[in-house]
């Protein structure tokens, strides 16, 4: 039991996640740091963030991770895992490169990285990467010697994920009317990105077509909607969608937007939808947003019944699957024998991310890969 337990040679886990305001006046802040370098004027970022002031000026996210951090610690505790568990944001404090400081200053030497961020992208894995790379090299400058840095794997296909999805899916469907709840059709959605970014999403060989982003997309939809007809011997119509777009109109980006999609399925007579957000690790703003408000909405004035279903948030299953990760990595990295878990035909994702995955349009150096300046 203690070798099965055995983090070595990791001495902290770090939570790596967006960050998102706490009040009224972080919202514009905020949006600076998330926009830094694009040069979009404040009065602009001030219409950007309506949608956080509806909801008093507070994203969600930042006490959505406090859930995690506290469901990981109970879990290693309770499973006699001796791991301290940090958390540092891209974007707002709890700000990475203090955090790291503090890491460093504590003794840690060999961190491995949760992002909360499932699936292979350029914004969902290597620009956590650069971050990381960004806030390692500030320490350096400051004459800190840099802990070494690995990052979990994608973890789109593991259980701990992908199972309490398929419940949320199943709630959702049993809240729905009983007249209209076999016929209903269940929308997948994701965060659209630039289809240029997703054409080279994950490895090199998974480049072109959606890339890796789309493929693994596709594949936990699959998985929810195969379980979801296995227990309830419905099978319902499904399809993978798109939200929170935010790019410039001419560029294209993934579609089909979801309130788009709601539309063409009233058209063509569904009776209900199930907006099943499987890109998401939490319920934060995107979600809320998105998808409780706006697609909520645009049902509403179609006369089309909706339901929205959980993400994973904090739920134990999940914080039991990031320990399996980290033992997992643990005994990649330490020569011990391991069979790394995950659902369906894709198998398990990469350790190390290579060379030419998910690349960026201005390459910068990105910690915790085989391209990475920090071995």
């Amino acid at each position: 039991m203690r070798d099965a337990l055995d983090a070595t040679p990791y001495d902290a886990l770090l939570l790596l996640s967006f960050g998102g305001p706490e009040g009224p006046d972080d919202v514009v802040p905020f949006l600076e740091n998330v926009t830094r370098g694009r040069g979009i004027p404040k009065e602009r970022l001030k219409e950007v963030g309506q949608h956080y002031f509806l909801f008093g000026g507070i994203s969600p996210i930042n006490d959505q991770n406090r859930a995690l951090l506290d469901a990981l610690r109970k879990d290693f505790a309770d499973h006699g895992l001796d791991l301290p568990v940090y958390w540092g944001n891209r974007n707002w404090a709890p700000y990475l490169t203090d955090t790291l400081r503090e890491m460093v200053a504590d003794g840690r030497r060999r961190i491995i990285v949760l992002a909360t961020s499932a699936y292979a992208s350029y914004s969902g894995c290597r620009q956590y990467r650069e971050n990381l790379a960004d806030s390692l090299a500030a320490l350096e400058a400051e004459g800190l010697e840099p802990p070494k840095i690995d990052k979990l794997r994608h973890y789109f296909n593991h259980p701990g994920f992908v199972e309490p999805m398929i419940d949320g899916v199943l709630r959702s469907l049993a809240d729905l009317p009983e007249d209209v709840r076999d016929r209903a059709h269940i929308a997948f959605t994701t965060h659209s990105i630039p289809t240029a970014a997703a054409d080279t999403s994950g490895p090199v060989e998974s480049h072109g077509d959606g890339g890796a982003y789309v493929a693994e997309h596709l594949e936990v939809a699959r998985l929810v909607a195969d379980a979801v007809r296995e227990r309830t011997g419905v099978e319902h119509p499904w399809q993978l969608v798109y939200q929170s777009r935010s790019g410039a109109p001419h560029i294209p980006w993934l579609e089909p937007d979801i309130c788009d999609h709601l539309e063409e399925r009233h058209a063509a007579g569904a009776p209900a939808v199930v907006m099943a957000p499987i890109g998401f690790v939490s319920d934060h703003m995107e979600v809320l947003y998105d998808l409780d408000t706006e697609a909520t909405a645009k049902a509403g004035e179609l006369g089309l019944p909706v339901r929205r279903s959980a993400t994973v948030g904090a739920d134990p299953r999940f914080a039991a699957a990031i320990r399996e990760l980290v033992l997992e990595r643990a005994a990649v990295e330490s020569g011990r024998s391991v069979t790394p878990c995950a659902l369906g035909a894709l198998g398990p994702s990469h350790h190390l991310c290579p060379v030419g995955c998910c690349p960026s349009r201005a390459p910068k150096p990105a910690a915790a890969g085989a391209d990475s300046p920090y071995a």
